[in-house]
């Protein structure tokens, strides 16, 4: 996993070939506003999702508490403040069900290890060995998850 803020992206295009194109579309686009959706960026190697919609009780979002084989997801808080639960999968134990192939996730009924706090201009970065359980908090949260194809 790595947070940090939109400023510092750059410091991580070499982590994978398809960040400097999420990044640079980011950069390019006014997320602050326009309705929420789904936009193909490139195929089936980058898609963005905007969301927008009141924050989740952490026992909401833990129901879901979720990680993907194929796709590494980079969630940017545009407004609002954000609360995601954390655990590496490697720790992880209790499946709740088998992996989704059609939609690229596996849910755990594991509990966090750790908390992280996403307000306007930060992002975290998850890879197929984080956990997470996002849009926990109280107020709206307007936010964007990248999908970006392994």
């Amino acid at each position: 996993m790595i947070i940090d803020k939109l400023e510092n992206a750059h410091l991580y295009f070499n982590v994978h070939p398809l960040f400097e194109q999420a990044f640079a579309w980011i950069a390019q686009t006014n997320l602050a506003e326009g309705e929420p959706g789904t936009t193909i960026i490139d195929g089936d190697n980058l898609k963005a999702i905007v969301s927008q919609k009141p924050g989740m009780k952490a026992e909401e979002s833990l129901a879901k508490f979720e990680c993907h084989n194929r796709h590494i997801d980079i969630q940017l808080c545009i407004d609002g403040r954000e609360t995601i639960g954390w655990k590496s999968r490697n720790d992880c134990h209790e499946p709740k069900g088998e992996y989704n192939p059609d939609k690229d996730v596996l849910f755990y009924a594991d509990a966090p290890d750790s908390y992280i706090q996403l307000t306007n201009g930060q992002f975290a970065i998850f890879f197929p060995t984080d956990v997470h359980a996002p849009m926990i908090g109280e107020d709206e949260i307007r936010k964007l998850v990248i999908k970006v194809k392994r």
